[in-house]
């Protein structure tokens, strides 16, 4: 009986190690995910396919489905602007995608508005990531420099290049992390009358 235990426990095992691509994301502590306070009206992609828009890799609960992605359109780039509805502190961005056609080369922009593919290198970007196979597999987010996004209203990200330097990028999913900045609305704030 115990022997049938141990074989049934032993066949048990390898079901956990067949679902373990699927785990979750590992979501740095005191961060949140930041797709809630994106404002969806202002985000943009230059050189996306039109069949395979932005929409697909940042979407709550699109960007989670294998079968759709963010592609790039004439060539590897993409150009992301990302405005957020309140200044947040941007901690770590999380990008997944396949091995060969993936991103390599992405470079984020805080808070820099109107950049095209024509001046997006006369900026310095806030911080550059050079994506390994390994990180498009992972679900780990990469952690960005924090000091340098700690009052973002926006965010550009430029792909550069990808894996295997073909003409199509393609993106599963784009995740931020970190927090909101408590800011005082202005508005909510009262005269006070002296008597």
């Amino acid at each position: 009986m115990a022997a049938a235990n141990t074989a049934a426990a032993g066949a048990a095992t390898p079901t956990p190690a067949a679902a373990a691509p699927a785990a979750p994301v590992q979501v740095p502590r005191g961060q949140v995910d930041l797709v809630d306070f994106i404002d969806w009206t202002g985000v943009e992609c230059l050189n996306q396919d039109s069949s395979h828009s932005i929409t697909n890799a940042l979407k709550q609960i699109v960007r989670d489905d294998e079968g759709l992605y963010l592609a790039s359109d004439s060539d590897e780039q993409l150009l992301i602007y990302i405005p957020f509805m309140q200044v947040v502190k941007l901690h770590s961005a999380l990008f997944k995608g396949p091995e060969e056609d993936g991103p390599k080369t992405v470079k984020l922009f805080s808070n820099k508005e109107h950049m095209g593919f024509s001046n997006v290198n006369d900026y310095p970007p806030s911080d550059t990531l050079d994506l390994s196979t390994d990180h498009l597999a992972e679900n780990k987010p990469a952690t960005l420099k924090y000091v340098k996004f700690q009052n973002v209203r926006s965010l550009t990200i430029f792909i550069e290049d990808n894996q295997s330097g073909s003409d199509v990028t393609k993106i599963h999913k784009i995740a931020l992390y970190g927090s909101t900045v408590d800011t005082t609305n202005m508005k909510d704030l009262k005269k006070i009358e002296e008597h």
